[in-house]
């Protein structure tokens, strides 16, 4: 496991691309295993990313798993969903779940993608910052690792220098727009939703509150309704993390301009989250997010890919982290499974694994993302939801994926209904 010399050649029973969540947990998996990992990723940690600082109780499951109980006590601690609308707000707590928690972290992803790296590396992982996966290696149809780009000087040599890692397998999960995805032959269904995120931090005297919000009505400054939904996660630091989603479905999507929007959103809320609006800690980010699966082939002879790199993303709530960390898993199951037996037919197992994990809920969800595209509907659809909080208690478990396998209750009722209907729809 020595470092390579500039212009070298690294040899690795799997090469992961991006060390993100998927990629970090994919690692971490593959080398508690004993495998010999390398994973690439072309920033260095500490490093912003747009999306998942809320981690929800499915994301605090895999984590919790992966031996990081402790480390995320350190940070702040929630108990649910405030969803805000109509002039009414609803305080709900995270369903009771067989199988995954009561709770959820506020942890910045500065934070927390350099923590999980890390603790891939402890288990025994190779995790090489600052290095490009640029082009992958392609022998007769078999991608076989990458060629590679040092983007910083280090002890493996300087900025600007290269690498070829051979691998055996290739995890892709360098994130939504997967260059090195798309260099293998993995594409967007176009037809399907996607959505765009953005978010800065504001200093607050609320930073500390038990629940994350949710704003189901977004205006701007002259109190007209906006498309979108907003999102404050109190960090537990003395700031609070305010974005706004907007899905693709959403009329007029590509004429809405974003950073305008987010500050319209802060307007909105300054005053009851006690936030200065035109001074946020930072400049915005903001990112493209496929959706529902939208991306593939998602497996090939000795190649699989992972987390946003799929479009693995929630299209009910635009949730990616947990499912990172969940497909990750999977695929690193189906590897170990490979190199143990010696078997290239074991990684045709995951599009089927997530298909059966999946394909049903996120074709619910694609539908349920058509559906509130339309401002009257939704608007209507918050109306009713607000003044229902057993209802609304039936969408939070719907719309984060807590239905439980062991009851048949009214959100599973009314899922099983909903995925019913949709056997029925094409596949939107």
């Amino acid at each position: 496991m020595s470092d390579a010399t500039p212009g070298s050649t690294l040899s690795t029973e799997v090469l992961v691309v991006g060390g993100g969540p998927a990629g970090a947990a994919a690692a971490y998996w593959l080398a508690r295993d004993g495998h010999d990992v390398t994973v690439l990723e072309k920033k260095t940690f500490p490093r912003e990313k747009t999306c998942g600082d809320g981690l929800t109780p499915r994301a605090v499951k895999q984590l919790t798993d992966m031996g990081l109980a402790d480390e995320l006590a350190r940070y702040h601690r929630f108990q649910g969903l405030r969803a805000t609308g109509m002039g009414r707000e609803l305080e709900l707590a995270w369903p009771s779940h067989p199988v995954y928690p009561q709770h959820g972290y506020v942890v910045r992803r500065r934070e927390l993608d350099g923590l999980v790296a890390a603790n891939a590396a402890r288990a025994g992982a190779r995790v090489l910052e600052g290095h490009e996966a640029v082009h992958p290696l392609i022998e007769r149809g078999f991608v076989r690792g990458a060629q590679v780009l040092r983007t910083v000087d280090g002890a493996a040599g300087p900025a600007g220098s290269t690498l070829t890692v051979r691998a055996e397998f290739t995890i892709v999960a360098d994130g939504a727009n997967s260059r090195f995805g798309r260099a293998i032959g993995t594409s967007r269904t176009r037809e399907w939703p996607y959505g765009t995120a953005i978010r800065t931090y504001w200093q607050s005297p609320r930073h500390d509150e038990p629940w994350i919000e949710s704003a189901l009505d977004v205006q701007d400054r002259n109190g007209n309704p906006m498309p979108g939904y907003g999102w404050i996660f109190p960090v537990g630091d003395g700031s609070v993390n305010i974005g706004v989603g907007l899905l693709s479905t959403f009329r007029d999507f590509k004429s809405v301009n974003t950073t305008h929007l987010l500050s319209a959103y802060a307007h909105q809320i300054a005053e009851r989250w006690q936030i200065d609006p035109d001074r946020p800690e930072a400049r915005p980010v903001s990112g493209r997010i496929p959706m529902g699966g939208s991306v593939g082939p998602k497996a090939g002879p000795t190649h699989l890919v992972v987390g946003d790199a799929a479009g693995s993303v929630n299209p009910f709530n635009g949730e990616g982290i947990d499912y990172a960390y969940e497909t990750a898993r999977m695929a690193a199951e189906v590897i170990h499974e490979a190199l143990v037996d010696g078997d290239l037919g074991a990684l045709q197992r995951y599009p089927k694994l997530l298909e059966d994990t999946y394909g049903q809920y996120f074709k619910v969800a694609r539908l349920f993302a058509r559906v509130i595209g339309r401002p009257l509907l939704m608007r209507e659809l918050t109306r009713v939801g607000m003044h229902s909080r057993t209802l609304m208690e039936w969408v939070l478990r719907i719309m984060a994926n807590l239905l439980r396998p062991d009851e048949l209750g009214p959100a599973e009722a009314a899922y099983k209904a909903a995925a019913a209907l949709v056997r029925l729809a094409p596949n939107a």
